[in-house]
């Protein structure tokens, strides 16, 4: 009896022994790290299926001013080719840093000398292929370019309306509803009080550059919140605010 005893508590000594060095083998293979590199103990886990809606944050977004804020302003208010292009100091590399910070990057703009006959559609166009071909090379991707050709009083084929020209809010309700931008974590960035008022009435915030015209056209009253000597500055400031700032 006695010796049935101990061969029954050996026994179960020896699995529970058995037991206690299998999970200590397992604990020690957990966090071995893969021939190859890949430590499975602590890699992120990436589920197969998409966010549900509304779990992933609103992107917000930056809208600019194409001529005085991006661009240097020609002599005749506006480009009648695409050698003219001058992008104002610092542009590129500011708008690059946004873009790496998250944010989506817009263009705005009205083209008065296309909708009044001052500048062929096709030129426009050319300069239009270049600005775009120039900012992606530079590694700025530009989300949409919300420039109107249109006016109620342009030429024939131009005269009309639409919810794009500046200060209507147009471009913003599109950027809203077709690319899901949270407007009141965006800002409107330009020289001028038709943008930054059409901005304001959207819900966004407003920068102001002193290149350009500097907000002398005072079409509107506008007090931005953030006023700066140029685009480089308001977006290097932005992204200071939000933490953002890449060296």
């Amino acid at each position: 009896m006695g010796h049935e005893r101990r061969s029954f508590f050996g026994e179960l000594f020896g699995i529970v022994s058995f037991h206690s060095e299998a999970l200590k083998d397992s604990r020690q293979q957990s966090t071995t790290v893969h021939p190859l590199g890949f430590d499975f103990m602590h890699a992120p886990y990436r589920s197969p299926y998409p966010p549900l809606e509304g779990t992933v944050p609103a992107p917000r977004a930056l809208f600019v001013d194409r001529w005085g804020t991006l661009l240097e302003q020609p002599a005749d208010g506006f480009a009648r080719d695409p050698s003219e292009l001058r992008f104002r100091p610092g542009a590129l590399d500011a708008l690059f840093r946004a873009s790496r910070a998250g944010w989506r990057l817009y263009l705005l703009g009205n083209e008065d000398a296309v909708a009044f006959g001052r500048l062929a559609l096709e030129a426009w166009e050319a300069i239009e292929k270049k600005l775009l071909a120039d900012l992606a090379r530079a590694g700025v991707a530009i989300t949409r370019s919300y420039t109107c050709i249109d006016h109620p009083e342009g030429i024939a084929g131009r005269r009309n309306d639409s919810v794009y020209l500046l200060p209507n809010t147009g471009a913003f309700y599109h950027a809203l509803h077709a690319d899901g931008i949270a407007l009141a974590k965006s800002w409107v960035i330009g020289d001028s009080t038709l943008e930054l008022v059409a901005g304001w009435r959207a819900g966004l915030r407003m920068a102001g550059v002193r290149s350009g015209v500097g907000l002398a056209d005072r079409t509107f009253e506008v007090t931005p919140e953030v006023m700066a000597a140029d685009l480089r500055e308001v977006v290097l400031e932005l992204l200071t605010r939000t933490g953002a700032l890449h060296h």
